[in-house]
């Protein structure tokens, strides 16, 4: 019995399981229709919030300009969200009519890009003036609070906004960019087999 084994000859030898294209393009379909649906959700939420700021605005009046400059931060960083948001689903969409499976690859590539794109400029932005906005907004009611109390307040508040930056933000981005990674690879793998 020989001790020495190739591995190279091993190697080569395996067999790999190429994608079926259908299957590639019936994902995509998928990962299409579940955008969709967040997109629309989304724009239901953020409207819906802005709304019930704006509301909240005329019916108690708020006297300080702090109170109502973090209104208005508020509302920019929805509308700029919501902005981003639905041009970046147009760029999907119009992605999606692709012929060749290296059609698909680029498209996918560049849908890669924007979704970067969103994840690091917009949803940064948005944090961020969402974040001053409920500052400025809850100095007015805060201030009228014993300074425990306010600065109670303004700690949930903060924690909470910490939360959201650096484990759910986090988090859903990464599960986003695991699932178009994933398809992309698949694509790769396809094209690569296609013009070996």
């Amino acid at each position: 019995m020989s001790d020495n084994i190739n591995f190279k000859d091993l190697w080569a030898k395996q067999t790999t399981i190429v994608p079926n294209p259908e299957n590639l393009i019936v994902e995509i379909k998928k990962m299409k229709q579940s955008n969709l649906r967040k997109l629309v959700l989304t724009n239901l939420l953020l409207i819906a919030t802005s709304i019930f700021i704006i509301l909240i605005w005329i019916y108690y009046q708020p006297q300080l300009l702090t109170t109502k400059i973090g209104i208005i931060l508020t509302i920019i960083a929805m509308v700029i969200f919501l902005f981003a948001y639905n041009k970046s689903y147009s760029l999907f969409k119009s992605h999606m009519n692709s012929q060749s499976n290296s059609d698909y690859l680029k498209d996918l590539l560049a849908i890669k890009a924007k979704q970067n794109f969103m994840e690091k400029t917009m949803l940064n932005l948005y944090f961020i003036l969402l974040s001053l906005g409920i500052g400025l907004y809850m100095y007015e009611y805060t201030s009228r609070m014993k300074p425990f109390w306010g600065i109670v307040t303004y700690g949930i508040t903060f924690i909470w906004i910490l939360i959201n930056w650096f484990y759910l933000r986090p988090k859903q981005i990464k599960k986003q960019k695991t699932k178009l990674d994933a398809i992309i690879s698949k694509f790769e793998t396809v094209n690569d087999q296609l013009n070996a």
